[in-house]
């Protein structure tokens, strides 16, 4: 029709479709973060919620399970706030007085013998001095922003108020919407391969929330106890700290430890012990915590976890760094699937089989 192929009209209708689809989520992705978010607190509280609904009469609603699931967690989070935070708070405030001085006296040579010409190892720790005294001006130059930032972030009612509620519904009607969107396919191949996929998330999803948050917990453990043993300066606040930043991949580790050092290094206390320390440690959960708490659901080649990274940081700030691994896993899930409705067909299988073979 007007000497348009239909085949070439199907495939540039779908791919404005796409890219319509892709601006659209562009648009709304302050709003749709929000319900990311809702949801993956929704997956935090679920084994609490299905722990509590097994135990429970059996004569009872998921509401019951859910109001005291919600209960046990809001008293866990003033606990901590109570028995913690306030030495954060404390910590944080000493730190920010006394990090200019202690900054100052850092600088100043032990002695005031000049170095020997040819003193090359003190040429170097020098040079070391000097760059690591500018950037740790740099960082408390950045400290009242960033400060301001999170405070603006705590205080905003939809992160305080809107995502606790989203996720009671999607705990409430997860069934219900799970049931919606399988009807949405008539029963056949198609239905069984989307209940499939949304099985698969569920897994990724339900894996990842329990890792994230037992590897912070992990490191908000072992980096108290090590800077308490070692009497670390403002080792409550930096265990804080580096548990806050554990859920940024990649790069919040490495941040949290170069942070540690620095305030370590100007405080005059066991440089050398915390550098060993952090490196034992991130060995530890790198090459067996984490694998183990991940399971099978995010299997990510580093290079494209930093990939995901940078990509999300530049898309949407740190909340795109933040969503980067599992956006990643839940496209290799969806490959997966792709590929294995494609090898299903008789055909495709005994195409794979021929190449195998040959």
């Amino acid at each position: 029709m007007l000497g348009m192929n239909s085949t070439a009209a199907r495939y540039t209708w779908t791919a404005v479709s796409v890219l319509l689809l892709v601006a659209l989520v562009y648009t709304v992705r302050s709003t749709l973060f929000v319900f990311i978010v809702a949801l993956l607190f929704a997956y935090l509280l679920y084994p609490l919620v299905n722990l509590l609904d097994s135990v429970l009469p059996a004569r009872r609603t998921r509401g019951l399970a859910l109001a005291l699931a919600y209960i046990i967690f809001i008293g866990g989070v003033v606990t901590f706030a109570v028995q913690v935070g306030s030495r954060v708070v404390e910590q944080a405030q000493t730190l920010t007085a006394k990090f200019p001085e202690m900054v100052a006296q850092w600088e100043t040579p032990p002695s005031a013998e000049p170095p020997a010409p040819n003193d090359l190892k003190g040429q170097i720790l020098a040079n070391a001095r000097d760059e690591i005294a500018r950037r740790a001006n740099d960082l408390i130059h950045l400290l009242p922003a960033a400060g301001m930032k999170l405070v603006s972030l705590a205080s905003d009612l939809v992160f305080v108020v809107i995502i606790p509620i989203l996720a009671f519904f999607f705990l409430k009607d997860s069934e219900v919407i799970r049931e919606h969107i399988l009807g949405l396919v008539d029963v056949g191949p198609w239905r069984t391969r989307l209940d499939g996929l949304m099985g698969d998330v569920h897994l990724l999803l339900a894996h990842y929330m329990r890792a994230l948050v037992l590897l912070s917990l992990a490191v908000f453990v072992a980096y108290g106890i090590f800077f308490t043993v070692m009497g670390v300066p403002f080792g409550v606040l930096l265990a804080v700290l580096a548990m806050c930043l554990e859920f940024i991949p990649m790069i919040g580790p490495l941040a949290a430890c170069i942070a540690i050092v620095v305030v370590s290094a100007i405080a005059g206390s066991h440089v050398l012990a915390v550098v060993i320390f952090m490196v034992l440690y991130r060995m530890f959960q790198d090459y067996f915590l984490s694998p183990h708490l991940m399971g099978q659901g995010v299997e990510l080649h580093p290079l494209l976890v930093l990939f995901g990274v940078f990509a999300g940081a530049e898309v949407a700030g740190v909340a795109g760094s933040f969503l980067s691994v599992p956006v990643l896993a839940l496209v290799r899930i969806l490959y997966l699937n792709m590929r294995r409705s494609r090898l299903a067909t008789p055909a495709s299988v005994a195409a794979e089989s021929s190449r195998l073979a040959g």
